[in-house]
């Protein structure tokens, strides 16, 4: 049986040591872009627009654009919504194109930009994820946001629960050492999951930030089967992939 791969890239600072070129990437930034984008398609958003500096958040919000947009975990001066998810459980972002400027996620995207296709994981859509990397059937790669290009606990271990989960379907198979100890990471953690993100660095600085509210939600399984897709310019809900 030939099994394809998947892979797991801790940071985008070496995301171009992977030939992403055929693969699915699986964009991950737990806390918060990913689960906010999720839950933005799930209130009915029409697009999400990622922006790549403040000074082009800015220019969209002079335009008319709903920004939403943080910087080291506190909102942009000039936005509408920081990145907390719940800020999205708005009737006003119904049918709405929303420029997206983050710390991690948005930079990530762009990182990966020559994939095949890159779509949004979180736990919030994790069946929905799963279910589509399953049937497929391509090689993928995991990029994990991590923090300003450092690794970090909470994009990881959701790299690894994808990964054992993939494990268990039997048709994958691990293309390095990475994906290896991601699926390890998961296996040992299950169960006491939000005990360990107590101890990850963002988890302490959103806390001192007051902004920990949203961490249990975005660590929370299938409240969602949006499975939103990059599609070079803006985050949609679905497309027909290549």
């Amino acid at each position: 049986m030939l099994h394809k791969s998947f892979d797991v890239c801790f940071s985008p600072a070496l995301v171009d040591y992977y030939d992403i070129a055929q693969k699915n990437v699986v964009l991950i930034d737990i806390l918060r872009a990913t689960s906010t984008i999720c839950t933005a398609f799930e209130w009915g958003a029409k697009e999400i627009i990622p922006v790549a500096s403040e000074d082009e958040a800015r220019t969209y919000k002079q335009n008319g654009y709903i920004v939403a947009g943080e910087r080291d975990g506190k909102i942009l001066d000039f936005a509408d919504f920081g990145n907390s998810p719940f800020n999205f459980m708005n009737e006003r972002i119904k049918g709405q194109s929303i420029a997206y400027c983050t710390t991690n996620g948005t930079k990530a995207i762009f990182s990966a930009a020559r994939a095949t296709n890159i779509v949004i994981g979180s736990y919030l859509n994790f069946s929905a994820l799963t279910g589509f990397l399953i049937k497929d059937k391509r090689d993928i790669l995991f990029l994990c946001s991590g923090w300003k290009n450092r690794f970090n606990i909470e994009d990881s271990l959701f790299a690894g629960a994808v990964c054992a989960k993939l494990l268990s379907d039997g048709s994958f198979a691990p293309a390095s050492d990475a994906a290896i100890v991601a699926a390890d990471l998961w296996n040992n953690v299950n169960g006491h999951l939000m005990d360990y993100i107590e101890k990850s660095d963002h988890y302490k600085r959103l806390k001192k930030l007051e902004l920990d509210d949203v961490i249990e939600y975005c660590h929370t399984f299938d409240k969602t089967d949006k499975l939103p897709f990059f599609t070079g310019n803006s985050i949609i809900d679905t497309y027909e992939v290549l």
